[in-house]
């Protein structure tokens, strides 16, 4: 079943090639890159939710995250 997001797929590209934009400012290789990321959306998480909420939304994440990554051609 497709996700269906409530951001327009222009507004997300944005954002991410911004983020990639200062990741590759910083010469920041695959383990940083992955670092700032994660820490980033522990942040967010920390940040936006109650304690309460924090677990159910990080596994959620993370089970998407793991989608996403399966779902994607594995040749470089």
């Amino acid at each position: 079943m497709p996700i269906v997001s409530k951001y327009k797929s222009d507004k997300v590209e944005k954002v991410i090639d911004e983020v990639i934009d200062v990741l590759e400012k910083h010469d920041a290789p695959l383990d940083l890159g992955l670092m700032v990321l994660g820490n980033a959306a522990a942040n967010i998480i920390n940040a936006s939710l109650s304690p309460k909420q924090r677990q159910a939304v990080a596994e959620k994440f993370a089970k998407a995250l793991v989608a996403s990554v399966k779902s994607k051609d594995t040749s470089h």
